[in-house]
């Protein structure tokens, strides 16, 4: 018998009407794989520029104070002092930072005044350590610096300080790189007030 409307469906008609739900299923199994794999290259390189990126640490004199500061005569121009000074290691990774022992050295116009060891420690996860070192300063030696005198009658003594700190970052207890940090900070001593004053540091 015919069927009722008069005409039948063929066979390969019947099995492209079947197929097109697959091909459309495919296609979105397609689609939502790339997906995933653009997020995962997404998260990823988010993650290697954020959290696995490693950062120089950044050492510095935070503040200082001076005490006991003494200053020669003018026939024989020379100074000491104690300078009480603030230091800070910045560590901005994701990861602690452990420094070896360092250490800052201290000059008056390029000669050396004053050294002093900053013991190994750590700085933790995006965080600062602080801690206070006192430094003696003394130049005795007037022939070394003839701008002495005119500095001292003038009443601003400039001070540098330079370091090169070496320590490791140990970014979430897997990766370990050793990472230097270099301080460089100037500073000036006010004979009148016996005082420190326009701390710079690179």
């Amino acid at each position: 018998m015919a069927p009722a409307n008069g005409h039948g469906r063929s066979d390969a008609e019947a099995g492209g009407a079947a197929t097109e739900p697959r091909k459309k299923n495919r296609t979105k199994c397609f689609l939502y794989i790339a997906l995933f794999v653009i997020f995962q290259i997404g998260v990823i390189t988010i993650f290697s520029l954020t959290v696995m990126k490693i950062r120089t640490p950044k050492f510095r004199i935070r503040s200082a104070h001076l005490t006991n500061f003494n200053a020669g005569t003018p026939a024989s121009p020379s100074f000491s002092a104690t300078v009480n000074a603030e230091f800070t290691v910045k560590n901005a990774n994701f990861g602690r930072y452990k420094y070896r022992n360092t250490t800052v050295d201290f000059f008056y116009r390029g000669t050396p005044v004053g050294q002093v060891l900053v013991r190994d420690s750590r700085a933790g996860w995006r965080s600062t350590k602080k801690f206070n070192v006192a430094v003696n300063l003394s130049l005795t030696n007037a022939q070394a610096n003839p701008q002495l005198a005119s500095d001292l009658n003038a009443g601003v003594v400039q001070i540098s300080s330079q370091a090169r700190m070496r320590g490791r970052v140990e970014l979430i207890f897997v990766m370990k790189k050793n990472k230097s940090t270099d301080m460089n900070c100037t500073m000036e001593i006010v004979t009148a007030t016996q005082q420190l004053r326009n701390i710079l540091c690179k």
